[in-house]
């Protein structure tokens, strides 16, 4: 200690304070009994921390070197990925005009305050599988209780967020889409958990460790939320629309086919670009839609395309179609949240009216909360329950009501009609909670080559801002 020099002393005290900082911001007080270990690293050297650099084979010392570079660039990377931000792509159209296939962005963790993660013992940038290996990228043991570190503010009706998948907890490996509790009501959960040749192992995944999602936030906890054509109405009044918010529809063309100029003045891609002509039952789905064939028998060419209020104003008043119909809501599939548990009647575009729950609020256990609850009294906040001679009893006490201790949230895609959102999986809970996209800083199209457009210049280093 007397051979410490002054600049030692301030590079502990600089290390200590931003280490005891840290120790208030996780109220993990654990962390103090570090303070030693930094006191020998910076001023008693009791122990040999940097003896490899006093070796006299300059082999060993370069090995050393390396090893140490990497270990502390792996730290660095595991820390910022854990408590300020993660690199994330858009793999889907859900938020498209929005966000865009092929976008990369930078999460903020500290826009909603980071989490303390479930399982600490994981390798940095990957979410639940090691490439090439094939294998979990985190260690189970241990799990940590959920815990929010104070962030710049809270989740906004309105806000892009990133969330962890939540019917993502048990997954079929080889059919992740529909999810497994889907899987369950359409094939029944003994022939999923059995059948390994279809459905693949059956595993768990902590909730850190789920697939991340992007949506955008459009009810609040304690909200009373319902669709009616399409519009979402928040206890009872209509909430506007996004900006690039987007709806299926069918396009009539006045007898060509489009271009790819006109696709791409339109703004959609390869992938969206359907032609219905020829496609199985198609003929009965023009006669539903009110189109009809000429004189001939024939039909023009009609398109299933994605378009925002803009560009079908741009169609309408281009004269390239000769009908534009939006698709309707039968054609949107039968599958929605709750399930089979409950027949709702629900569907894509009229769904609800749907109660959000809100931390601290009580519900009665009826025959359709049961159903629109359960799975938040038992796969979220970590209760048993089961019903025995038509009574309710959660962790083996009888129960008539049930008081949330998470707040929940509604989330969808903007992309309306091509988002598997809420209105398939349901709710969100808090601690699903990642972070909020606030930067653009790649944009790729794989519909252009490197050269006609496949990188988007113009959106590169974009803010990413919530309507």
């Amino acid at each position: 200690m007397k051979r410490a020099t002054k600049a030692q002393w301030i590079k502990f005290g600089i290390v200590t304070l931003l280490y005891v900082l840290f120790t208030v911001w996780t109220k993990n007080y654990w962390l103090l009994l570090g303070i030693p270990v930094l006191f020998d690293i910076y001023i008693s050297k009791i122990l040999p921390w940097g003896a490899w650099k006093k070796t006299e084979n300059k082999h060993v010392r370069k090995l050393a070197e390396w090893v140490d570079a990497i270990f502390f660039a792996l730290i660095a990377v595991y820390l910022i990925n854990l408590f300020i931000f993660q690199n994330y792509k858009i793999p889907t159209s859900s938020l498209e005009k929005t966000l865009l296939v092929g976008d990369y962005l930078f999460v903020s963790k500290l826009s909603y305050g980071p989490r303390v993660p479930n399982t600490p013992l994981s390798f940095p940038l990957s979410q639940h599988t090691l490439p090439i290996l094939n294998c979990k990228s985190y260690i189970e043991w241990p799990q940590w209780p959920y815990h929010r570190l104070k962030g710049f503010g809270h989740v906004k009706r309105y806000d892009i967020v990133v969330f962890n998948f939540p019917t993502g907890d048990t997954v079929a490996l080889r059919q992740q889409n529909p999810d497994y509790y889907q899987l369950c009501d359409l094939y029944g959960r003994d022939r999923v958990n059995s059948d390994k040749a279809t459905f693949g192992e059956i595993v768990y995944r902590p909730v850190d460790r789920r697939e991340n999602y992007v949506k955008r936030c459009v009810g609040m906890p304690g909200d009373s939320l319902q669709i009616i054509d399409n519009k979402v109405y928040i206890d009872g009044k209509p909430l506007p629309d996004p900006k690039n918010m987007q709806l299926n529809y069918f396009v009539e063309t006045t007898g060509k086919l489009f271009s790819d100029k006109q696709f791409r003045t339109l703004n959609v891609s390869k992938e969206d670009q359907m032609l219905v002509n020829g496609m199985a039952n198609s003929e009965l789905a023009f006669e539903l839609l009110g189109i009809h064939p000429d004189s001939t028998g024939a039909y023009n060419p009609v398109y299933k395309i994605p378009l925002t209020q803009e560009a079908l104003n741009k169609i309408r008043n281009s004269g390239w179609a000769k009908t534009t119909v939006v698709e309707p809501d039968a054609f949107g599939g039968d599958y929605f949240y709750p399930g089979k548990r409950y027949q709702t009647g629900w569907s894509r575009d009229n769904f609800g009216p749907l109660w959000i729950p809100k931390k601290g609020a009580t519900v009665e256990l009826d025959e359709k909360n049961l159903a629109l609850y359960s799975r938040c009294i038992v796969n979220y906040e970590g209760n048993r329950m089961h019903i025995k001679d038509g009574a309710v009893f959660i962790n083996d006490a009888p129960a008539s009501t049930y008081t949330f201790k998470y707040d929940y949230y509604f989330m969808m895609g903007d992309n309306r009609h091509n988002s598997l959102d809420s209105r398939s999986w349901g709710f969100v809970p808090e601690d699903h909670v990642v972070g909020s996209p606030i930067l653009v800083w790649l944009s790729t199209d794989k519909d252009r080559g490197f050269f006609d457009g496949g990188i988007r210049w113009k959106r590169l280093f974009r803010l990413v801002k919530n309507e």
